[in-house]
């Protein structure tokens, strides 16, 4: 039992994939070009945004955002330590200051109270707000926040496409509420390509420009470098057309993944395990389907031997990493996220899954909650 299916997807949509690929390779035009900037306007549409900026990957979206907003040395920039290390090196890839905050245990996204505190102490220029397992942050708290301090607010939206949260009384698509969206299409995530990609949606039009330029060396114009830091990070004509055939696809596929989490929930009730849990005024896209336990690595263990592949995100938080040990954190700094990084076990759980398989991963879960002889855990 596979944690993701990425075949069954290809072979769903095998002749389309085809057709768009063969169309691209006729053009012989592979960096940037009609289909990325067909691809911008579709995704930006999507999102509820007036810009899309394609580039190389999603850490490269998180940093050129940064930077294009103005972020750089000695700024302070908050976000959470539960949440891949690229949210924090984008941070550090602009030259400001990571400031952790906890996140909250209901939906495992950033603790806005501690934020608005962190705010208030740290002086942040900026927040970042991971929407973790595609269950958005609370952006209606945090954009009233960040409006009033005038604080930057950048969604990392990268494992998030399509999900949703009322804000000032009224639905929007993840991406276009901040300042900046960033998302990436690594082959795993809701809408993925085949290889890496990434992108910043935004309704700020000189913003996009700037990130276009960054990503093309500083380049506004062929030839002339106006824009300090510029980098190599566009995105490949082949991607945007895998993309654009998938984003068609999109919203079906976030319901089938809602549909698979609704029957989690009933095949999964009564065991002790905690089961994902959606905020009022939102609605997760479940890029995972994460529940808690305690026992997780043994239980995970035990799935394996049973023939069940079940993921842990993320074993060891941001802070406890060796690499960011200079931020000065200990154990005991942020305790939820600490237990969640202990706890939290990912099911398999793709657009295509089937209740069969989804029953075959409740059981050998039961069986592996129960210990030899005993009682379930």
């Amino acid at each position: 039992m596979p944690f993701v299916d990425l075949r069954a997807q290809y072979e769903e949509l095998r002749a389309e994939l085809r057709a768009a690929l063969e169309q691209v390779l006729e053009a012989a035009a592979f960096v940037g070009g009609e289909e990325v900037e067909a691809f911008e306007a579709e995704f930006a549409a999507y999102c509820g945004a007036r810009q899309c900026a394609a580039v190389g990957n999603g850490t490269d979206a998180l940093s050129l955002a940064l930077r294009a907003l103005g972020v750089g040395a000695r700024d302070r920039v908050l976000t959470v330590p539960f949440t891949f290390a690229a949210t924090v090196e984008a941070i550090e890839s602009v030259g400001a200051q990571p400031v952790l905050v906890d996140i909250d245990a209901g939906d495992y996204t950033i603790d806005v109270d501690a934020a608005v505190r962190a705010i208030e102490r740290s002086g942040a220029r900026a927040v970042i707000a991971v929407h973790l397992f595609g269950h958005p942050a609370d952006l209606g708290r945090l954009v009233a926040v960040c409006r009033r301090r005038r604080v930057a607010l950048i969604e990392d939206a990268a494992q998030a496409h399509g999900a949703e949260v009322q804000v000032d009384g009224r639905w929007h698509r993840v991406g276009g509420v901040g300042d900046a969206g960033c998302f990436s299409f690594y082959p795993t995530k809701n809408l993925g390509g085949m290889g890496d990609g990434g992108a910043v949606v935004t309704q700020d039009s000189s913003l996009a420009r700037t990130i276009r330029a960054l990503r093309d060396h500083g380049q506004f114009e062929k030839g002339v470098h106006a824009v300090p830091g510029g980098t190599n990070s566009r995105l490949d004509a082949l991607q945007a057309a895998v993309l654009r055939v998938k984003l068609r696809h999109l919203d079906r596929w976030n319901e089938a993944r809602r549909a698979a989490a609704r029957h989690y929930a009933g095949l999964l009730q009564g065991l002790p395990v905690v089961l994902p849990r959606e905020r009022p005024r939102a609605k997760s896209v479940f890029h995972q389907y994460a529940v808690l336990l305690p026992d997780r690595d043994q239980v995970r263990e035990r799935l394996r031997v049973s023939g069940v592949e079940a993921r842990a995100y993320y074993p060891l938080p941001v802070h406890l990493q060796p690499a960011f040990a200079h931020l000065g954190c200990r154990e005991g700094s942020f305790p939820v996220a600490e237990r969640c990084a202990r706890e939290v076990l990912s099911l398999p759980l793709f657009p295509h899954i089937t209740g069969e398989q989804q029953a075959r991963v409740a059981e050998a879960l039961r069986r592996a909650l129960r210990p030899a002889g005993g009682q379930e855990a």
